[in-house]
């Protein structure tokens, strides 16, 4: 990643272009594996050929992917993902159609997140002593107000900014560095609707309790 500030996307039309999962995949191996051709990317995202270079050709249309310098002959388009980070932050004044596409891809994006986390847990027992030990899932209930919650997440960035993909060379990495992923949501809670104490018996209508006796079976 350059020094450039992350990419703020409001472009509705851009995010709801990226929150399509096939999509989303291909950026991801893009950002992680280097440049590739849409054969490539294709079968790592289970597509054909055909649909990822559509694909792709509307990632380059909203900025998130380019050309990259060719290979051999040249025959075949080579894609590489934009250097720059992305931002989705729903503000106040966002009108409608943008607040949906934030919504869209911010939901989106968790999808993916969760599918990660699924299949790191499905993995966990295969995976190294090492690597079992070094994995944290961790929720933790914080009592902070606003500024503290802001910068909380500016150190946490801090923390975390050396170890991007986009920002470690490959050359530069210790023996055994391998690809991760940290997930971090830190957002105020909202409050939670009471449910109320649920009827003394169950799937009777509330309005037909009384026809039920003490002594009665609920099955006759």
């Amino acid at each position: 990643m350059t020094g450039d500030r992350p990419m703020a996307l409001s472009d509705p039309k851009a995010m709801r272009a990226l929150a399509h999962p096939a999509r989303l995949a291909m950026l991801t191996r893009l950002q992680i594996e280097g440049a590739a051709t849409a054969t490539e990317v294709a079968e790592v995202v289970g597509v054909t050929p055909s649909a990822a270079s559509y694909h792709l050709r509307m990632l380059a249309k909203y900025g998130f992917v380019e050309d990259a310098p060719p290979r051999g002959d040249g025959r075949e388009r080579v894609w590489q993902a934009r250097d720059r980070g992305m931002s989705v932050t729903p503000e106040p004044e966002d009108e409608p159609e943008v607040r949906a596409a934030k919504d869209l891809l911010i939901r989106a994006f968790r999808a993916s997140a969760d599918d990660e986390v699924s299949r790191a847990l499905a993995q966990r027992e295969r995976e190294a002593v090492e690597w079992r030990d070094a994995a944290i899932w961790m929720r933790s209930i914080l009592l902070v107000d606003a500024e503290e919650l802001k910068a909380l997440a500016k150190r946490i960035e801090e923390l975390i900014a050396p170890y991007r993909v986009s920002v470690r060379a490959r050359a530069d990495a210790t023996t055994g560095a391998r690809i991760a992923e940290a997930q971090i949501n830190l957002f105020p809670r909202a409050e939670r609707r009471t449910p109320g104490l649920p009827t003394e018996v169950h799937g009777a209508r509330p309005d037909r309790q009384h026809d039920v006796q003490p002594d009665q079976r609920l099955d006759e």
